[in-house]
């Protein structure tokens, strides 16, 4: 969760420290919000909270896949899936 009292600069206090930010948000593993004359432009995650988002996203846009497919009729039933795998691993 991001703390607005410290995870919060202008793109400018960023260029001039980097360093020291990136390590106050690796230390803290909370996203850092940059802005540009006041507004919020960009969100800066270290790279295991971002894989960690991604993944997350990955997974919700599989379920609207399935969800869409299933409003469609076009998906399989559950039960057919599962046959199907103990029958690979019986024969694997």
């Amino acid at each position: 969760m991001i703390d607005v009292t410290q995870d919060i600069h202008s793109l400018t206090t960023f260029k001039r420290n980097s360093s020291g930010l990136m390590k106050r948000m690796k230390k803290t593993g909370r996203p850092l919000v940059l802005t540009v004359n006041g507004k919020a432009e960009a969100v800066l995650l270290d790279a295991s909270t971002y894989q960690e988002v991604a993944g997350h996203l990955d997974a919700v846009a599989s379920i609207r896949r399935g969800l869409v497919q299933a409003s469609k009729g076009s998906g399989r039933l559950a039960d057919e899936v599962f046959d199907e795998l103990e029958q690979e691993d019986s024969i694997g």
